[in-house]
């Protein structure tokens, strides 16, 4: 993705629709799906037995990566990991059923596992 279509604000994905809670992308940046397993990992700590998490991001493209020391030609590299592109203003992850202040610190921390600046937001 170019630099400049990579900095401009997303159009869809940027509104809380599942649940009353959400953690939006303030910056652009590339999340590997290893971030995102981490991230959701924080966030089912905190929905426990009564909450509810919608992840809204997939990583389905792949990044690739020949080995060391292999000579120019003889194809692409074999895929190394996949990745989800992400531009500002996009909802990552969402959550319901949860107190608003559990909600708030724990979609925190699972910004904290992201390459980017994120925001915690609530339903309109």
């Amino acid at each position: 993705m170019s630099e400049k279509r990579r900095n401009r604000p997303d159009t869809r994905g940027t509104e809380v629709s599942f649940g009353s809670f959400g953690l939006k992308a303030l910056t652009p940046s590339r999340i590997t799906s290893n971030q995102i397993e981490s991230a959701r990992k924080v966030l089912t700590r905190a929905t426990a037995k009564t909450g509810k998490l919608w992840i809204r991001v997939f990583p389905d493209r792949p990044v690739t990566q020949k080995p060391a020391e292999v000579t120019m030609g003889a194809g692409k590299g074999d895929p190394k990991h996949y990745v989800f592109e992400v531009r500002p203003g996009r909802v990552l992850f969402e959550m319901d059923g949860v107190p608003e202040g559990v909600a708030r610190a724990h979609l925190r921390q699972a910004g904290m596992k992201l390459p980017l600046k994120t925001a915690v937001v609530t339903r309109q």
